[in-house]
C-alpha cells in the first residue's frame, strides 16, 4: 500500500540545516527498509497556478487554491504494508522534519 504524507507548515523554505540532516537520515532509513518511493519540498502556494479545464476553454488563475494559515510544504510517498506501519514510520518523520504530517492512503494502483 502506498501513502501520501504531507508536511504541514505555515512558512516556505523554513527548514534548518539541522532539520535537513535529520530528514536525510530518515530518508536513508526509509530506503533501507524498502519504504521509499519519492519525496520533495514544495514551492510557496503563492506561486501556484490553478487550472480549470472543465469548460470549453481552460481557465488559469494565480494560486493558491485556498487561503490558509498552513499548507503542504513538502511530501513523501511511501510504501508500507498497512496504516499502522505507515503511522509508526511517519511519527519518526514528523520528529525528523520538526513538523506535523498528514498521512493519506493512495487509491487505486
Amino acid at each position: 500500500m502506498q501513502y501520501l504524507v504531507n508536511v504541514i507548515d505555515s512558512r516556505s523554505n523554513s527548514g534548518t540545516a539541522e532539520e535537513a540532516v535529520a530528514i536525510d537520515a530518515f530518508n536513508d532509513k526509509l530506503r533501507a527498509g524498502g519504504h521509499w518511493v519519492f519525496a520533495a519540498g514544495l514551492a510557496d502556494p503563492a506561486v501556484s497556478t490553478i487550472i480549470d479545464g472543465r469548460g470549453d476553454e481552460p481557465l488559469f488563475t494565480d494560486g493558491p487554491f485556498v487561503e490558509a494559515k498552513e499548507w503542504a510544504a513538502g511530501f513523501w510517498i511511501i510504501d508500507a504494508p498497512d496504516l499502522d506501519v505507515a503511522l509508526k514510520l511517519m511519527s519518526e518523520g514528523s520528529r525528523a522534519c520538526n513538523r506535523r504530517l498528514e498521512v493519506r492512503p493512495l487509491l487505486g494502483g
